[in-house]
């Protein structure tokens, strides 16, 4: 997994061109402040240890939120940190398993659309805790 988290005072997207045909119709716009944005890529090997990706995945969130000073967090599936990529099927679950757990402790979390390339407008400060990577 690659886990490329950004603050954003702002981050705003449109959603522009549908990339999974099985995914519901979005035109829906959404616009979210003081936010920590996971761009996340699930690779194909994530796909053999799900439990304990979730669990990093999770725990990498809620750190960069407190370095952030913020309790919301968006999820955004971003397959272009890695070579090989896991099956949108086995993304999606596990986007999904961990924005519940993320609510369940207390996270304020949106999804952007699954399955689309989006249009994004967003603002992040200069310093560096707005920006963190991690790869596990």
């Amino acid at each position: 997994m690659k886990l490329l988290m950004l603050y954003t005072d702002r981050f705003a997207y449109t959603p522009a061109v549908k990339t999974l045909d099985e995914e519901p119709d979005c035109h829906e716009p959404g616009e979210i402040k003081d936010a920590v944005v996971g761009l996340i890529h699930a690779e194909a090997f994530d796909e053999e240890n799900a439990a304990g990706v979730e669990k990093k995945l999770v725990k990498n969130l809620k750190w960069g939120a407190r370095k952030n000073e913020t309790q919301r967090i968006v999820i955004h599936t971003f397959s272009h940190l890695a070579e090989t990529k896991a099956s949108a099927e086995f993304t999606k679950a596990l986007l999904g398993r961990a924005a519940e757990r993320l609510r369940g402790s207390g996270y304020d979390v949106w999804q952007t659309p699954f399955g689309y390339f989006l249009d994004l407008d967003l603002q992040a400060p200069g310093r560096s805790t707005a920006r963190i990577f991690a790869s596990f």
